[in-house]
């Protein structure tokens, strides 16, 4: 089979082409900005606002039905709250009663390092708590 000069050309213009779809595709790939779900979490007020702009815009509220509907996720918040003010001290009783039955299983050397596991957990809940980032990565 003889190859000519034009076959040579239209593989080297396919190669050519594949390579620019793949450079697009590895672009696009590596520039998306990651999405996190938690953003919604650490700022209430946020979810808030862009919650009540979404349905104001969406379901062409009125100035008194969005009143009302900031009445009724107002009201909604503080009983969310209520209701994890009444069941936390129940399931910190379930979590010290868990770490109670671990500590009784563990020997004497397996302790000191399972203390400072749940040091290290009880910083990053706070740190989570307090609006930190995560700590950074230990050696």
């Amino acid at each position: 089979m003889k190859i000519t000069r034009w076959t040579v050309a239209f593989y080297m213009a396919l190669v050519f082409l594949c390579g620019g779809v793949v450079g697009a595709f590895s672009h696009r790939l590596y520039t998306v900005s990651a999405v996190s779900a938690n953003v919604a979490q650490r700022n209430p007020e946020e979810y808030r606002k862009r919650y009540m702009a979404d349905m104001k815009d969406r379901l062409k509220l009125t100035d008194d039905q969005a009143a009302k509907l900031g009445t009724i996720m107002d009201e909604t918040r503080m009983r969310f709250r209520a209701t994890r003010d009444s069941i936390e001290p129940e399931m910190q009783k379930i979590r010290d009663d868990q770490r109670q039955r671990i500590s009784e299983m563990l020997s004497p050397v397996q302790l000191v390092e399972w203390q400072k596991i749940v040091a290290e957990r009880r910083r990053r809940g706070r740190d989570k708590k307090s609006g930190g980032g995560p700590p950074p990565p230990t050696p």
